[in-house]
């Protein structure tokens, strides 16, 4: 492969408009309502599609990340894309839960998990010096596909039904990634970065040495990084599951507010992504992780005390900052501590937090409305969670700078 003969600014846009399309999956609770009404499902019913979908792409991000570190990205991102949009359009045929974890949950999810290995972790291995703000315009993409596409099957629902409106997206997403499929590729093995590589990189890390994923998990900060992942990823789809529902508890708002705060929450989440990784790549990646953790938990408390529409779209606001962070950065950590070159592969074990959280977090709140008949215990939870972030972030500072000492001390020795 000659490198000249490609422009990977191209190859970023491309995987930019995949993950455009994975955004329609954060609009998930606009669909929430209607389906409940339409079949009498509880609010934990219907949000385990949304889990489901979460789950399976945990699990296919490990094996799409092998065979695109293997095969490359192209065909792999066809299939994704297809699995994708083709589980949301059969989703508009089910009329059982069913037939809806097969469809969305099962068919769906494992699309999602291919499409994003190939967007990320590809996407990475052409900017290895611009990491932070590479990985953060891909899943960027995201987010704004999330916020256009939330109002507009919101129009379609109440227009035309939850049915058409499924169709129509699902059939949309195939074609859109099918031809965005035709830009991706991998670098050459000799692939080099004409750009500097920035000077504010993490200073403290295992140096880039490119481990296997046997290697990665003999390492006890995959397990710290594991946690950390997990308790991020939970506390925003706790919120991004049920923003709809959670909005019109605390103040009343109408179907059409709900799915414009669906819009704000996915504007915020898009701003965090670019914010987070540009920061990440300035001031390093522990010190982003430690401002998302501390803006979460902010962004819980805001929750508990909110009683005005103000204070929830503030709320949800910094929710989407946060969780935009979380998506952005850990890509970015993996490639740092662990290497590029098995980064399809490693990333994708590590994503199983992200599967975790998808598992645990919508559900959690589900179940806490169930019980109590409120948010409220959701949101506490969602402040332990942030502090447990913050120590494990700590945790991570710490073995930083004492790496960093011990650097020195040898060089003084020498």
């Amino acid at each position: 492969m000659n490198e000249k003969k490609y422009n990977r600014w191209i190859i970023l846009l491309a995987a930019t408009i995949g993950s455009f399309c994975l955004g329609g999956s954060y609009a998930w609770s606009v669909f929430q309502k209607p389906l409940m009404a339409m079949y009498h499902w509880t609010p934990s019913q219907v949000s385990m599609a949304f889990t489901l979908c979460y789950v399976m792409m945990g699990v296919t991000m490990i094996v799409a990340g092998r065979l695109q570190d293997q095969h490359g990205p192209r065909r792999l991102l066809l299939v994704g894309g297809f699995m994708w949009g083709g589980g949301i359009a059969l989703a508009g045929f089910a009329t059982t839960l069913t037939q809806l974890y097969l469809a969305y949950g099962v068919i769906s999810g494992l699309g999602n998990g291919i499409v994003h290995s190939c967007v990320v972790a590809n996407t990475v291995k052409w900017f290895p010096d611009k990491k932070g703000v590479a990985t953060g315009l891909v899943v960027a993409g995201a987010g704004v596909g999330a916020m256009v596409s939330a109002p507009i099957i919101s129009s379609i629902v109440y227009g035309y039904g939850v049915a058409q409106a499924l169709h129509a997206l699902g059939l949309t997403y195939v074609l859109v990634i099918a031809t965005a499929s035709m830009f991706v590729m991998l670098p050459p093995d000799n692939y080099q970065s004409d750009l500097k590589a920035s000077a504010n990189r993490m200073s403290a890390s295992h140096g880039g040495t490119d481990k296997t994923w046997k290697e990665m998990v003999q390492d006890p900060l995959f397990y710290v990084l594991w946690t950390m992942y997990a308790l991020g990823a939970s506390s925003g789809l706790m919120i991004i599951g049920h923003a709809v529902s959670i909005g019109q508890e605390l103040s009343n708002l109408s179907v059409a507010m709900g799915a414009l705060s669906v819009s704000i929450i996915s504007l915020a989440n898009t701003c965090g992504r670019v914010s987070w990784g540009y920061l990440s790549d300035k001031i390093g990646c522990y010190q982003a992780l430690m401002g998302v953790y501390l803006l979460s938990t902010v962004s819980m408390s805001l929750l508990v005390y909110s009683q005005s529409v103000y204070s929830f779209i503030l709320a949800i606001s910094i929710v989407g900052l946060c969780y935009g962070g979380v998506v952005t950065i850990f890509p970015t950590v993996t490639a740092d501590l662990f290497g590029s070159k098995h980064l399809g592969l490693n990333f994708g074990i590590l994503f199983t937090a992200f599967a975790a959280a998808a598992l645990v977090g919508p559900r959690l709140a589900a179940q806490c409305k169930e019980i109590t008949g409120t948010y409220s215990l959701a949101f506490t939870i969602g402040i332990v969670f942030g502090f447990c972030g913050i120590a494990t972030t700590l945790l991570m500072i710490w073995r930083n700078k004492l790496r960093y000492q011990q650097q020195l001390t040898a060089q003084a020795e020498s």
